[in-house]
């Protein structure tokens, strides 16, 4: 069913106006903010006494030699009955120590933020990949996680007594402005990019089908290899003259030789990589440029957003630009960035900059009231009924119901893609039911990239949504017009 529009339906706009703060006391005393990060995560959190300091979690064990280690990997450890076993450099670490046999039942898990991002179709039964083969709904990897850091936060309460029991915590999850956002997808990518800078030379040098074996066979040489190829991310920098090296695993060049044949400086050669050289001390020699080719598909791609965006009507003017988050770390992006805009705009790269998204975290969650108008990232709306037009409505969308002609699909826009949307905006409709004595109605709600749409069957269009309402005398705007009666409403966005 599709619901009818009313005619005469009110003011779709209701301007916010900001109430005055409550004066009474927050029902939490402290806000514990979780950030999940592509390669690495951690927490912060700050007193409600206290909002102005805020505290970094300082104590992760394990660690790489040189590394701040305010946040640990994104890796989780399952057992082989699924049951959590360690996150972070101990997930890590104890995968890395596992026999081969015995580390192919088990379930470890790296850098899976990005994975759920680029499901299209995520629902309630996504499953992930663990690094072996071996697939897990989702959720469950997520929930172990979570609940990971939450028992983590609370148990800070042992070394800070001031901290109240876990009902007192307000919790804030950070979830990246460019998840669910097609319009950004760049952003996604080359997220995803910079994560895989090492798996992807790996794999056009030694073949995609080996790296996968190598993953399953030898983990303890695998997670090795990651880690040397992320020290040598960090060490990239423009001005560096002299060659990175990463040293292979010993395991890695005998397992290659054994399964291909011949040997890995051959490997190379074939490759045609002229910017990556074999030592004979086992290691691959990256040039400079060989680095700055790994990293320059990414940086190029954001250049070319950030220039797009600061071409836009909204933010012409803009004299700061700020970087954050963990790849703002590199020198790399940092000098590409200044020579692009430096011209117009001053760069500014925090204190910390791969904490400043935790940190942000915690001022939102001590007054969400912070961030005053969001810019919508889609275009929302729902599929609806209207009364047919001849000439205007194509005729394979006529349906004729009691009589009368009606247009279906019409896509009823809530609000549009890049559209300014203040805290505690409202957007109204009035609906009728399809049909009269109608009990029970599911609203589906969809969303698309573009502000053109027509119908909910143009190219791009698709359901994000549900709305459940048990009607009675209620409308589908879950509120009863004689009572002023409100039907409480949540949307799934994760049904099929």
């Amino acid at each position: 069913w599709a619901p009818i529009p009313l005619q005469g339906c009110p003011n779709p706009c209701v301007p916010w106006q900001p109430e005055a703060r409550s004066q009474q006391t927050p029902s939490f005393s402290v806000v514990v903010a979780i950030d999940f990060g592509t390669t690495s995560s951690g927490y912060a959190f700050s007193f409600t006494s206290d909002p102005e300091a805020i505290h970094m979690m300082r104590k992760w064990e394990g660690g790489d030699p040189g590394v701040a280690n305010q946040k640990t990997p994104t890796s989780l450890l399952l057992t082989p009955e699924g049951t959590f076993h360690s996150f972070g450099y101990t997930a890590r670490d104890y995968y890395h120590d596992l026999d081969p046999e015995e580390a192919r039942e088990w379930f470890y898990f790296e850098k899976f933020k990005m994975k759920i991002h680029s499901t299209s179709d995520l629902t309630m039964k996504t499953e992930l990949e663990a690094v072996n083969g071996k697939k897990m709904p989702a959720l469950e990897v997520f929930a172990h996680a979570l609940r990971f850091f939450k028992q983590h936060a609370v148990q800070l309460k042992d070394q800070c007594p001031s901290l109240p029991e876990s009902d007192a915590i307000r919790w804030v999850l950070t979830v990246p402005a460019i998840w669910k956002q097609p319009a950004k997808q760049f952003m996604r990518e080359a997220a995803y990019k910079v994560g895989g800078l090492g798996r992807k030379l790996l794999c056009h040098i030694f073949g995609d089908d080996f790296i996968a074996t190598f993953k399953a066979k030898r983990p303890a040489a695998w997670v090795d290899l990651t880690i040397a190829f992320e020290a040598r991310k960090r060490a990239a920098a423009p001005s560096r003259s002299s060659p990175l090296n990463i040293s292979l695993p010993f395991s890695f060049i005998d397992f290659y030789r054994k399964h291909r044949g011949h040997n890995v400086e051959t490997a190379l050669r074939k490759s045609n990589v002229n910017l990556v050289k074999w030592s004979s001390q086992g290691m691959l020699r990256m040039s400079p440029e060989a680095m700055n080719e790994l990293f320059q598909p990414t940086i190029t791609h954001i250049i070319q957003h950030i220039d797009a965006l600061l071409k836009k009507p909204e933010v012409r003017g803009v004299k700061f630009l700020f970087l954050v988050g963990g790849f703002a770390e590199s020198a790399m992006l940092q000098r590409a960035v200044q020579a692009a805009f430096g011209h117009r705009c001053r760069l500014i790269v925090p204190q910390d900059v791969g904490l400043t998204i935790l940190k942000g975290a915690v001022l939102f969650g001590l007054d969400p009231g912070v961030v005053r108008v969001r810019r919508s990232p889609l275009t929302y709306g729902v599929g609806v009924l209207n009364k047919f037009v001849e000439g205007k409505h194509p005729r394979e969308k006529l349906l004729v119901k009691e009589g009368k002609n009606w247009c279906t699909d019409i896509f009823e826009k809530f609000v549009a893609v890049d559209q300014s949307v203040a805290l505690g905006e409202v957007v109204q409709r009035s609906y009728c039911p399809a049909r009269p004595g109608q009990r029970r109605t599911v609203i589906n709600i969809y969303c698309c990239d573009t502000d053109d749409v027509v119908y909910i069957t143009d190219p791009g269009v698709r359901k994000c949504g549900t709305i459940s309402l048990e009607l009675g005398d209620i409308k589908v705007t879950a509120l009863d017009t004689r009572t002023a009666r409100s039907v409480r409403a949540t949307i799934d966005f994760l049904s099929n």
